[in-house]
């Protein structure tokens, strides 16, 4: 039995998308890996299929498109939901508080919460574009755990030093930070080198 090194690893991302406000942001990552060599994984909570129809003009089959494979949230089986399933990780973009309590609390009813519970458990990276806001201290607390357990919070807070003129120049801005989180080289607005 040979071994290869962790260089052949698959280059697999899990995108989840939760019911919070800006779902552009789970959309447009999917949409910036689409043509790249990362293989993305899609789960949409049943929430995030009734915020699509009033945040954005796609359907829930165009956004499936935009994946390479799409998991069914109910599925608790799916490959995503083992840790011998090879990833890099996962990004839940718009994070709820909802799914941001079920990871905190390691309460996997769905796959979206399995997911992330996993890539946890296995030490790979998990990044929570948490959208609701303002916070409480339940809400922080959560962060905290999941913080503490390896995970990146990254609120959907936009930055405007870049300009941005339209709102999707300004989803853009969360969105190229997330793919920096994650590892990926995409070409965006860099402080002092523009």
């Amino acid at each position: 039995m040979s071994i290869s090194s962790s260089s052949s690893n698959p280059r697999r991302l899990i995108v989840g998308i939760s019911g919070a406000s800006g779902i552009v942001y789970g959309v447009r990552i999917l949409q910036v890996l689409q043509h790249s060599d990362i293989e993305t994984h899609l789960v949409m909570s049943d929430s995030a299929r009734m915020t699509l129809a009033t945040e954005l003009d796609m359907s829930v089959k165009e956004v499936e498109a935009l994946a390479s494979e799409v998991h069914n949230a109910k599925n608790i089986g799916a490959t995503i939901s083992s840790g011998s399933f090879k990833t890099m990780g996962m990004v839940v973009a718009p994070c709820s508080i909802k799914s941001l309590s079920e990871i905190a609390y390691g309460m996997t009813g769905g796959l979206l919460s399995r997911a992330a519970d996993v890539v946890l458990k296995e030490r790979r990276k998990l990044i929570l574009v948490v959208r609701d806001t303002p916070y409480n201290l339940i809400h922080i607390n959560n962060m905290k755990t999941i913080t503490e357990a390896g995970g990146i919070i990254c609120p959907a807070t936009p930055s405007f030093y870049s300009l941005p003129s339209t709102l999707e120049e300004v989803a853009a801005t969360v969105v190229n930070r997330v793919i920096d989180l994650a590892g990926f080289d995409h070409p965006s607005y860099r402080w002092g080198e523009q």
